[in-house]
């Protein structure tokens, strides 16, 4: 399955892209007026796909800061550890003084009763140094744990945050899927109407933000799953599958694979609304069962340019694009579209 492109973003503006697609307008129009869904479907798809990417990245932003709380509590449980394990070595000097020391007695009492005060004064200022060799070591580990604390502070903080902006991710992501599908419902009605009337819809001229650079040949839509191939056999066809199916939603937009100029553009039969359009070395791609055109017989068209928008219009089992490549505007002159493709530099 082939996805569409990806631009880093930085999670810091989440919220500002939030505001942007939750104040964009439906076209400036309703549900229930006489426009049509076409370009409203290609701005809510291009909307859906900014808000899904904008929330999986905000989602790993999210672990990534889950991941550094729960290890800055990890070590904060080793430090204090370690503090407890001190404050232990702490008692056993104590002890050990106490014990070896003369019990309460002072130093000086203790040095008058000794067999060897030289040796008393040795052992005493081993037990200071470890003494205060330990509670430095205490005030240090302290001071790291004070440090560990804050900064699991702040990562906890930040996660929450995240977690917070990625539900209102979610929820705009959740609002425009179902105006995408009340908008395809649309779509797919008025396309169904024209083809039982025998009149096909103008041209719907959609708002296209760019085209592919630098690519002579491309693929007709983004992202898909490849259906039925060429060649293959089904109740469907009086004979062979004369094309290749790219199983995509209602409304997706189609762009023409390469350069060339629209030559048909039609409405009604098996192959429901289709385009056909002539490239240079006698070839012609059709695209058909659309549910709107973008363009009109005789328009020149560059790789990627919309030229229409799927559908499941024509002798159609479900939402797809039916492509074909041919050495003659007609059927029956079909070639296996997708080794077509791959010597152009497009695998499918």
């Amino acid at each position: 399955m082939r996805s569409s492109r990806r631009h880093p973003l930085l999670v810091p503006v989440l919220l500002c892209a939030l505001a942007v697609l939750a104040a964009r307008p439906a076209d400036g129009t309703d549900a229930g007026s006489g426009a049509d869904p076409g370009p409203e479907v290609a701005r809510l798809y291009e909307d859906a796909a900014k808000a899904t990417q904008r929330y999986e990245e905000g989602r790993r932003a999210a672990e990534a800061q889950r991941a550094k709380a729960l290890a800055y509590e990890k070590r904060l449980d080793q430090q204090r550890q370690k503090i407890d394990a001190m404050h232990a070595d702490l008692g056993r000097i104590a002890s050990a003084q106490y014990r070896g020391g003369g019990g309460g007695l002072p130093l000086t009492a203790r040095m008058f009763l000794a067999d060897d005060p030289d040796e008393l004064m040795r052992g005493q200022r081993a037990f200071t140094r470890a003494d205060l060799a330990v509670n430095k070591a205490i005030g240090k580990s302290l001071r790291a744990e004070a440090r560990l604390a804050a900064d699991e502070a702040k990562a906890q903080a930040a996660w929450q945050a995240l977690e917070k902006r990625n539900a209102d991710l979610a929820a705009l992501k959740t609002g425009i899927e179902g105006k995408l599908e009340a908008a395809r419902a649309r779509l797919e009605g008025r396309a169904d109407a024209s083809v039982a009337a025998g009149s096909c819809p103008g041209a719907v001229r959609l708002d296209q933000q760019d085209l592919p650079v630098g690519r002579p040949w491309v693929a007709p839509v983004e992202a898909y799953e490849l259906s039925a191939s060429f060649g293959s056999g089904g109740s469907r066809w009086a004979h062979r599958h004369t094309g290749q199916d790219f199983a995509v939603p209602v409304g997706t937009p189609v762009g023409s694979v390469g350069t060339g100029r629209v030559v048909q553009v039609s409405c009604g039969g098996a192959f429901g609304i289709q385009v056909v359009v002539q490239h240079a070395g006698g070839y012609y791609t059709q695209y058909a069962h659309l549910a709107s055109v973008a363009v009109d017989q005789g328009d020149r068209v560059r790789p990627g340019q919309w030229i229409g928008q799927s559908g499941s219009t024509g002798n159609s089992t479900g939402p797809h694009l039916h492509f074909e490549v041919r050495v003659t505007p007609e059927m029956g002159s079909a070639l296996d579209p997708v080794p077509w493709l791959s010597q152009r530099g497009v695998p499918l």
